[in-house]
């Protein structure tokens, strides 16, 4: 669950991050492509982490 919810913040943010920098749509898309991929590392350590504590 940490997974997919990582996934999602992450495509929010950069979709966001490339927003504020006015970027046009394919910025806009490759940055939430980037971000998603970034978090979701993150969040598959972080369920692996969670799992292996419990």
């Amino acid at each position: 669950m940490i997974f997919i919810a990582a996934i999602l913040a992450g495509a929010l943010i950069g979709w966001f991050r490339a927003a504020r920098r006015g970027g046009n749509r394919f910025d806009k898309l490759q940055y939430a492509i980037a971000h998603a991929i970034f978090f979701a590392i993150l969040g598959l350590f972080a369920t692996i982490l969670f799992y292996r504590m419990s």
